[in-house]
């Protein structure tokens, strides 16, 4: 009710209910603001009409409640059906949004494609098919200030492309942090939810041979508490070769970036991610799943990126423990080719991963939108 209440005072703001302001557009994010569009169409008749956007940041969180939900939203009895919205038996406000959105935008062209499909679809994907035509994705950027390594106050020591040595002392700090022995062996992080979408479980599996090759993983996030006493207990068989930070904490996720040499993102599904984009950013090489977004913003260390000095991280397609081991073994060696390694970092820095490229794209949707009739 809280979220139908926010969504029908967005839609109030629409029609022109503040004096001297009528919007040209309403943008809502994801289920928490998706009945808008619906209040619009459902109860706007004679009033100013804003055209819509709905940006699905995660499809997994639908917005689904029960069918007695309906009675509470103040919408005509027909709007309770298959194509306003009612959602198997139920009531979908992500359903809703999808249905009555003017344009419907994802985090990443390769998510906006994943989530028309059977596979990453969620229920969902047969009515995202049917408004294929208004489905497009825009990948996320990041605030270029905050994320700065040149001039970050959280690093024990700024650098920049030219001056990658200086991330040793962060790498320093970061081992200092997790009771980690100083070493010139490669170090990987993880920045985020213990969940099973995030992959955590792979890593979990695959902690044995991973350290067996002297490669050291540390873990700041939290969530699923199996995953976080699982995390605990590898550091327990592993001390010198696994830290975890359980918990979130701002400044050790730019110490991470600062001075981690690889950054793991094995997810099984991700609309955008951001901390591949600050792990580009920092020098922080993404080891990533080639799914959403961590397909559209790393480019895969294969022979061809390397020789154009065009890689800036490592992809892997099997989603699994093996695909997981067999992409680390490959960033090892990598990492073990001092000049190859340091081509990749620089290439990742070289990365365009801030908000205008994404920014223009939006306005032009707007104007699009503006422009037509319909």
């Amino acid at each position: 009710e809280r979220f139908a209440a926010l969504a029908l005072a967005a839609a109030m703001i629409g029609w022109g209910a503040v004096k001297g302001y009528t919007p040209d557009i309403l943008h809502a994010h994801d289920w928490q603001a998706a009945l808008a569009p619906a209040y619009l169409h459902y109860l706007g008749q004679g009033q100013h009409q804003p055209k819509t956007v709905l940006t699905i940041h995660n499809l997994a969180f639908q917005g689904q409640f029960p069918a007695r939900t309906f009675a509470r939203l103040g919408m005509p009895e027909a709007a309770y059906s298959i194509n306003g919205v009612e959602y198997y038996g139920s009531v979908g406000y992500l359903k809703a949004g999808i249905q009555f959105a003017n344009a419907i935008t994802t985090v990443s062209p390769t998510y906006a494609a994943e989530i028309c499909s059977p596979q990453g679809g969620m229920g969902l994907d047969g009515l995202l098919r049917v408004r294929g035509d208004s489905v497009s994705g825009v990948v996320n950027g990041i605030d270029m200030a905050i994320w700065d390594p040149a001039s970050d106050p959280d690093l024990v020591r700024t650098f920049d492309a030219m001056h990658l040595d200086n991330r040793l002392a962060n790498k320093r700090a970061v081992e200092k942090h997790f009771n980690l022995p100083e070493s010139d062996a490669p170090l990987f992080c993880i920045v985020s939810r213990l969940t099973w979408q995030k992959g955590i479980d792979l890593v979990i599996d695959a902690i044995d041979e991973i350290v067996s090759t002297n490669t050291r993983i540390v873990v700041l996030g939290n969530g699923d508490k199996a995953l976080e006493a699982a995390l605990y207990a590898a550091v327990g068989k592993h001390p010198t070769h696994v830290g975890v930070h359980i918990g979130y904490d701002e400044t050790i996720s730019h110490l991470m970036q600062g001075g981690c040499d690889a950054i793991l993102v094995p997810s099984r599904f991700e609309p955008c991610g951001l901390t591949q984009l600050y792990g580009l950013r920092y020098g922080c090489v993404p080891i990533v799943a080639k799914v959403g977004g961590l397909a559209d913003t790393v480019i895969d260390a294969n022979d061809a990126a390397l020789t154009a000095e065009v890689a800036t991280g490592i992809q892997f397609h099997d989603v699994s423990k093996d695909g997981l081991k067999a992409a680390i073994n490959r960033a090892v060696r990598l990492y073990h080719q001092h000049e190859v390694w340091r081509s990749i970092q620089q290439a990742g820095m070289r990365s365009d991963v801030a908000w205008r490229r994404s920014a223009m794209q939006y306005a032009k949707l707007y104007r699009s939108l503006l422009n037509t009739s319909a």
